[in-house]
């Protein structure tokens, strides 16, 4: 069975709907998503943060989808344009605002779903978050241990509980390693390649709703982050666990191809003032 894993991450769309924040007119929005403060703390982020993985996931069949607005301003746009040269598994989508948010992110993916697929592993992802380095491949291996489920349902969520909270505020760095339900982050959305939705047409806090759900608990698979441009800013309910005594830098190197040094110093570049 051929298995397409298929994600999109939006990078400061300039979209009215689809986020928490939320702003009266476009101006408003455009003012506030292209900011050049911001988009710079954003990138950080994602070039700490969020590519490291993606760039060694030990199973490179998969697609990423960089969502942003064609008037994304420079230097950004370009620095995208780039990576995605260098990078076959990223697709840059330059989509132009839409009255309708969901709408706009199938219009960037749509164009990437492979046809040949039985299946399509839809994910999203936040460009200040990690996915390990073998989600990817974890995905695809446990989905075939439940695929009867798929086939009888036509929809199935695979999600994986076991991450990391960052947390980067004032200049200090918080890591909390949390237990949590469908949290958006390494959450996988199996659909046939013929349906209209993508990962985000569905409320991952409600996919009980629409479809049949797995969770994986082992091993660690995702970093959320949160700090002052969070969408959303809280860790959200879930459980503790303790990694094992003096664990927790070896765990970063391995699993995100990260230090608990990177993401301090990051958290100091990211306080105001900062340079």
């Amino acid at each position: 069975m051929r298995i397409q894993m298929l994600g999109l991450c939006r990078f400061s769309y300039l979209g009215l709907r689809g986020y928490q924040v939320e702003h009266d007119t476009i101006e408003a929005r455009r003012a506030y998503l292209y900011d050049p403060e911001r988009l710079a703390r954003r990138w950080l982020w994602f070039t700490t943060v969020a590519l490291p993985a993606w760039q060694a996931q030990t199973d490179p069949d998969f697609t990423l989808v960089v969502m942003t607005g064609p008037d994304l301003p420079q230097p950004w746009l370009g620095q995208l344009q780039a990576l995605s040269a260098t990078m076959p598994q990223l697709r840059l989508a330059l989509v132009p605002p839409m009255a309708f948010h969901l709408q706009a992110c199938r219009t960037a993916v749509a164009p990437h779903v492979d046809a040949e697929a039985q299946v399509i592993g839809h994910f999203r992802h936040d460009d200040d978050d990690a996915v390990a380095v073998d989600y990817v491949a974890q995905a695809r291996r446990d989905f075939r241990k439940v695929q009867a489920l798929w086939r009888s349902e036509g929809k199935l969520s695979l999600d994986y509980g076991r991450g990391l909270m960052v947390q980067a505020r004032d200049g200090q760095l918080t890591i909390t390693p949390r237990l949590s339900h469908n949290m958006g982050v390494a959450l996988t959305i199996f659909l046939p390649p013929d349906a209209p939705e993508t990962a985000l047409h569905y409320d991952h806090t409600k996919l009980a709703q629409w479809m049949p759900g797995v969770q994986v608990n082992r091993p660690l698979m995702f970093i959320r982050s949160i700090h002052d441009d969070s969408d959303s800013g809280d860790m959200g309910p879930g459980l503790p666990w303790q990694p094992e005594e003096g664990a927790l830098n070896r765990l970063l190197r391995q699993r995100f191809r990260l230090t608990r040094a990177d993401l301090a110093r990051l958290a100091q570049r990211l306080e105001p003032g900062a340079r």
